[in-house]
């Protein structure tokens, strides 16, 4: 994993780093996998504000926290916005299909059951 240099650089696996595992366990969890779909359909990146999740701010840091260091999503400081994007590329590469199935298979679960994820 690339250590951070400073309090404002956040430490991300490299490519090599992030594996198979890691990624499904991030994944797992509803209120991760709700993040990872909200940054899938949105242009570019999503500050933290933007995600209304129903859980304290601590859980939240930890949700985004266990997706970034799993390679599932980059995060930046931008002035004081935490900024966050899905590291989609990386992840088609190493695990080609992976995330497509993933999003897909949660969108037609929200369609079957009429209940929005988490």
């Amino acid at each position: 994993m690339t250590v951070a240099t400073s309090t404002r650089e956040l430490a991300h696996p490299p490519c090599a780093e992030i594996r198979l595992e890691g990624v499904l366990h991030a994944l797992a969890d509803p209120l991760r996998l709700r993040v990872v779909r909200d940054l899938a359909a949105a242009d570019g990146e999503l500050s933290c504000s933007h995600f209304d999740l129903p859980v304290t701010k601590s859980t939240t840091t930890h949700h985004f926290r266990v997706l970034r260091e799993n390679g599932v999503i980059r995060q930046v400081y931008r002035g004081t916005a935490k900024m966050n994007g899905l590291r989609r590329e990386d992840l088609d590469e190493l695990f080609p299909g992976l995330l497509g199935g993933v999003l897909g298979a949660a969108a037609a679960q929200e369609a079957r059951s009429g209940v929005p994820a988490v």
